[in-house]
């Protein structure tokens, strides 16, 4: 299984970037923060949540969406979003994934959102609430993708 890729557009809350950067070091996956930011990359929260993990990600920083697309060309994007209608377990997620996230507020665009219906993934929930929590979206999808590639690379020993 490839590398994965995280992608967080424009991440508002320094405790779910810092705990998403801890299951990013743990699983190897590349981590991706498309700014602007709610929050400063020094935030006692996000090291707090990361502290120990920081020093071991591989994370590229983009000033927008654009700059993302033109510098990983060819990316096989998946757009995590309450608004898709494909379950992401349905997704048969090939090598070098880039698993997309919106801001905790709002989620992705509308117009990524419209543009992309055919790689719009949801994780399922109750209907009457609104989202699940960003780090545990991330979580929920980086498993699922080591899962489908047999947990390669991982280790079951402490």
């Amino acid at each position: 299984m490839g590398r994965i890729n995280i992608v967080l557009h424009e991440p508002e809350i320094p405790q779910n970037t810092g705990n998403i950067s801890r299951t990013a070091a743990v699983t190897g996956a590349a981590l991706h923060m498309i700014r602007p930011f709610g929050f400063e990359i020094t935030d006692k929260h996000l090291k707090r949540a990361g502290l120990d993990y920081w020093d071991k990600l591989d994370v590229t920083y983009y000033d927008s969406f654009e700059e993302f697309l033109e510098k990983n060309p060819g990316a096989e994007l998946y757009y995590f979003t309450a608004r898709g209608s494909i379950c992401y377990a349905d997704v048969e997620y090939p090598d070098g994934a880039y698993l997309v996230f919106g801001k905790e507020s709002v989620g992705l665009p509308e117009s990524i959102v419209s543009a992309n219906p055919d790689r719009c993934v949801r994780i399922p929930m109750l209907p009457t609430l609104r989202c699940h929590n960003l780090s545990n979206s991330v979580a929920i999808a980086v498993y699922e993708v080591l899962r489908q590639g047999g947990f390669e690379g991982m280790s079951m020993e402490r």
